[in-house]
């Protein structure tokens, strides 16, 4: 159940970003960009700790900026992945934009809905 929320609040985000940021970042679809939230959380299940891994020296030396660095790189798999076509960065840049932009999404509505689980429990 955890997992389908996040992926319709990505995907919601993917979509809002993509209107936000019109030359820069592309969905194309809904269909689009819940297959782009899947394929990524499926890379951030796999693939990222591995990258979180093998970067901890540059990650650690940067106080942890480098995460966003790797959050733009799976962001780049997954349109690899879904389809240039149809999800769509400008370039890295672009990917590094976005990836700023989730993380402090993210964050915001992870701490409300933690907050709401805490005074519910």
């Amino acid at each position: 159940m955890k997992l389908l929320i996040k992926v319709a609040i990505q995907t919601l985000l993917f979509l809002a970003i993509a209107r936000l940021l019109p030359g820069m970042f592309r969905v194309d679809t809904l269909a689009t960009a819940i297959i782009a939230s899947l394929v990524l959380a499926i890379l951030n299940w796999t693939i990222k700790p591995l990258l979180h891994i093998i970067s901890l020296p540059i990650t650690f030396i940067t106080f942890g900026l480098f995460s966003f660095v790797i959050n733009a790189i799976t962001l780049e798999l997954t349109s690899a992945l879904v389809g240039a076509n149809s999800f769509y960065f400008n370039g890295f840049g672009s990917a590094l934009v976005v990836a700023v932009i989730l993380a402090i999404c993210n964050s915001i509505i992870n701490s409300y809905t933690m907050n709401n689980f805490q005074r519910r429990v």
